[in-house]
């Protein structure tokens, strides 16, 4: 009977499951984006709403944003961002779940260019912000002063490599038929690259609030 109970030497471990959705690199979540195409019927959306479909994890980055509040990101290859917001960030435990989608880049030209966009008297932060004729409201902050930008290193871990990421980012709405399309405006820093102060690019993402049944584990 010896080796009945013992693994192939050859057997591959299995992967590492992450997070509140228990899901792992180079596994698969299923979204079904049907709530949000019923409630968005009556808006005009920034850019056309994702598909309901299979979404392949790529990366899992996770921070804890205070004592109680833990945020974890699922990515895949087209960078593209299911978040998490939890108590713990243990499986199971799901406070809010939304999807966030590329929109634009900015590339600053010059320590002009990024005072511009986060400088004291920068475009991000402030009380609304005008998308091209797209005007979004802050969610975050109150009063008509500019907000300053939420700040923090996110541990990123795509199967191979582990990556810290600076991001200084700030969150604005507006109103899409019964529910809101959120703007995340954010500046990443990989911090083990040694990524200059300022940033490398202000990236734009449109996203939706989603229920914990909209996702589940293939």
């Amino acid at each position: 009977m010896i080796g009945w109970f013992g693994r192939d030497k050859n057997e591959r471990p299995l992967p590492k499951e992450h997070g509140p959705l228990s899901a792992a690199i180079g596994g698969a979540l299923e979204i079904d984006f049907l709530s949000l195409e019923a409630d968005a019927l009556a808006g005009q959306p920034a850019m056309p709403l994702p598909r309901s479909g299979p979404f392949i994890i790529a990366a899992y980055g996770e921070v804890s944003l205070d004592a109680a509040t833990v945020l974890s990101r699922y990515y895949d290859e087209d960078h593209r961002m299911i978040q998490v917001m939890s108590t713990s960030g243990q499986p199971g435990d799901v406070d809010d779940i939304s999807f966030y989608q590329p929109w634009d880049s900015v590339v600053p030209a010059g320590q002009g260019e990024w005072n511009r966009w986060t400088g004291p008297d920068g475009l991000i932060g402030q009380p609304s912000y005008d998308a091209d004729g797209i005007l979004y409201s802050r969610f975050w902050g109150e009063g008509p002063e500019r907000t300053p930008l939420a700040e923090f290193v996110e541990k990123v871990d795509d199967g191979e490599a582990q990556r810290s990421i600076h991001q200084t980012c700030m969150l604005y709405y507006r109103p899409l038929g019964s529910t809101r399309e959120m703007l995340l405006i954010n500046v990443e820093r990989d911090l083990d690259l040694g990524q200059s102060q300022a940033g490398s690019s202000v990236e734009f993402l449109i996203g939706y609030g989603l229920a914990p049944a909209d996702v589940r584990r293939v």
